[in-house]
């Protein structure tokens, strides 16, 4: 049966002119949830290599710091022991009977160099600074504590009951 042009096995929509759509969120492929997951890939890796990078910037400081001595690997044989070494990694060597430490930064092309006062000077370095983190947390916990007074009767020993 036809209405002025309108056949039943035709829909409005159809004649109106849009496009139904035959998938729904549940049962379509989403390419943007494969670049949401891609995304958050990324930020986390971005996240994951700056503490890195700021770990190791914060380690180099500390041996410079220490008096530990800046080399680049100048001669072949140089290169070559720089590139066996362990990246972002304080090493103790033995050489011509003194002990020396090395650590490789190879983002920079650096070998970082002292012997044993420097090297115990570093782990002081490094001690210190770990104490005045923990404290640094422990006053900002503190701090947080004491904003959020309720008074006595509200604490875990005097319950208001």
């Amino acid at each position: 049966m036809r209405y002025a042009g309108f056949d039943r096995s035709q829909s409005l929509t159809s004649l109106m002119g849009f496009v139904p759509q035959t998938s729904t969120l549940m049962n379509r492929t989403e390419p943007r949830s494969t670049s949401l997951i891609a995304s958050i890939v990324f930020v986390a890796m971005a996240v994951l290599y700056g503490c890195a990078s700021y770990d190791a910037q914060n380690k180099e400081s500390l041996l410079t710091a220490a008096g530990f001595r800046a080399r680049t690997p100048s001669t072949a044989a140089q290169q070559a022991m720089f590139n066996r070494m362990v990246p972002y990694k304080v090493e103790r060597r033995v050489r011509n009977g003194k002990v020396l430490y090395a650590y490789a930064d190879p983002q920079k092309n650096l070998v970082y160099i002292g012997g044993e006062k420097e090297y115990q000077t570093y782990k002081q370095l490094g001690l210190q600074q770990s104490i005045a983190q923990d404290q640094l947390e422990a006053a900002q916990i503190n701090e947080e504590a004491s904003l959020y007074n309720w008074g006595p009767y509200w604490g875990p020993w005097n319950p208001w009951w």
